[in-house]
């Protein structure tokens, strides 16, 4: 059986990722999130830039000394402070590298150091020797190696591995290399560097033309054997390389590349969501592999060609990276197989005839809300069918708000198999917190609140919001959807209608 060589996966999501503006991360949370890499399975993580500041320092050391299976690298410019500094925050680590980096390109030369190419080399020269005197494992960095003359790359690169470098990495700084010009780059460095052969490569991408995985990509074809990446593309200017992208692509296309990773893919999703919390970093809905439509289909052909066999319209699988099946959203573009296929999930048949009627108030509403909930949906079934398919309607809510004191949320929930009503009070730091904690104390189950998201659906004084809600019922995810000029409303009635999905009166399928 043929071996499949893996990719090393260098992770910067706590370095470069925290570049991007507004992103900055406290030391904890740093911690937290190496443990959640950790467990992804990267091969590096690089957790900051130790000379920038105290926290910095303290994150990097922190992490250094709690995670000892993976190797973890200290940040530096090739200056002789910023080696001390990395050296002494990764002092403890089990596994570390030295990460330095200089620019190599006319451009960055000229206009930004303000030193002639000769004194770069000489730097990097005397940089590299100075970091290899404390640590074996030296990466070297020639910063906007895609934007510098193959000649004085070839120079740059040769005099950090005559000095004992043992990671060279050519990275795309400001994302402007077409995968063909990056790949010819690695190729004829390593073919052109005295010692090339005994050093490993790596590639570092960034996105603003939307090729850095295809830049990444052509580097592994031409020798490359680590990507440095970051969670969900985060980081300077359109970000980085997507490690959830990256590992996909090589994954789904395993037998044109050749190469594998060691990432634990069923953990893609559950780590993209604790980084875009973290950074509050939302998602864009069509972001590839973890955004909120990779895997959702409204399309009737679409979804047609899905309900007789996924291959037709998925390459992959979803829950094979720990996201939720949910590929079938009924919106105005579904058809009737979809719909029926639906209601089957809830264990209920419908006929025909109550099928047509259905259809056509699922029309209608697709029309005016774009996408039908399934409590929306189950709304509907109990009017086609004359049956009460819900168990909860939130009715009156009223929340104090103030400046210095805990929000106050009074709810009436009405319980409509029981043909009651009840009221219940709760208090939380926000008005959303104490609404979904009232509403909680009304229903009698064992539901776990696990996602709120918020979006803006127009601009002006008439704008409203649409809230989804995601909670857990007996292993279980449900999402409910909702729309209202109150964003506090939108969530309430949003968390009400994933659990009526969870709690709906019709046995699962």
């Amino acid at each position: 059986m043929t071996t499949i060589p893996n990719i090393t996966i260098f992770d910067t999501t706590l370095r470069d990722g925290e570049q991007a503006p507004g992103a900055s991360l406290q030391p904890e949370q740093k911690i937290q999130l190496a443990a959640k890499l950790v467990e992804l399975g990267v091969d590096v993580i690089e957790p900051g830039f130790p000379i920038s500041s105290p926290g910095e320092f303290a994150a990097v050391e922190a992490i250094s000394r709690q995670f000892q299976q993976v190797e973890i690298c200290g940040f530096a410019r090739a200056v002789q402070g910023d080696i001390d500094a990395a050296v002494r925050a990764t002092r403890d680590a089990e596994r570390r590298r030295i990460h330095l980096f200089l620019s190599s390109s006319d451009i960055h030369l000229q206009h930004q150091l303000r030193i002639s190419r000769k004194e770069a080399v000489a730097k990097a020269r005397q940089m590299t020797a100075y970091a290899k005197q404390y640590c074996e494992r030296v990466e070297f960095t020639a910063m906007d190696a895609a934007r510098t003359g193959i000649d004085d790359l070839i120079e740059m690169v040769e005099a950090a591995i005559e000095e004992g470098a043992t990671i060279i990495n050519l990275p795309d700084t400001v994302g402007y290399a077409l995968p063909g010009e990056y790949g010819e780059m690695f190729r004829r460095v390593r073919e052109g560097v005295r010692g090339g052969n005994n050093v490993q490569y790596s590639a570092h991408c960034h996105n603003d033309l939307g090729l850095a995985v295809a830049n990444s990509l052509a580097a592994i074809q031409n020798g490359a054997t680590q990507i440095e990446v970051t969670v969900n593309g985060i980081g300077e200017r359109t970000g980085n390389c997507a490690l959830e992208e990256l590992v996909m692509a090589l994954t789904t296309r395993q037998e044109s590349i050749g190469f594998s990773t060691g990432i634990v893919k069923e953990k893609l999703y559950e780590v993209s969501r604790l980084v875009s919390g973290a950074m509050h970093f939302p998602m864009a809905y069509n972001k590839p592999i973890v955004g909120r439509n990779a895997f959702q289909h409204e399309s009737g052909i679409h979804q047609d060609g899905l309900l007789k066999d996924r291959s037709t319209y998925e390459i992959m699988n979803p829950e094979s990276l720990g996201i939720p099946r949910n590929m079938i959203i009924l919106g105005k573009h579904s058809g009737r197989h979809a719909l029926k296929d639906r209601i089957a999930r809830y264990g209920l048949q419908i006929n025909e005839e109550e099928l047509e009627l259905l259809y056509i108030e699922f029309k209608e509403t697709a029309d005016r809300l774009k996408v039908v909930s399934d409590d929306l949906l189950l709304q509907m079934v109990s009017r086609t069918m004359g049956i009460t398919a819900q168990n909860y309607e939130l009715g009156e809510v009223q929340v104090l708000a103030g400046s210095a004191q805990n929000r106050v949320a009074a709810i009436t929930l009405r319980h409509l198999h029981e043909n009651r009503e009840s009221s219940h009070t709760s208090t939380g730091d926000g008005p959303l917190e104490a609404v979904i904690a009232a509403i909680s104390q009304g229903i009698d189950a064992e539901i776990t609140f696990v996602d709120l998201e918020l979006h803006s659906l127009s601009a002006g004084e008439e704008a409203h919001a649409e809230a989804a809600v995601t909670v857990e019922c007996q292993g279980t995810i449900y999402r409910g959807t909702a729309v209202h000029q109150d964003i506090v409303m939108a969530a309430g009635l949003a968390y009400v209608a994933a659990c009526n999905s969870a709690l709906t009166v019709f046995p699962k399928a």
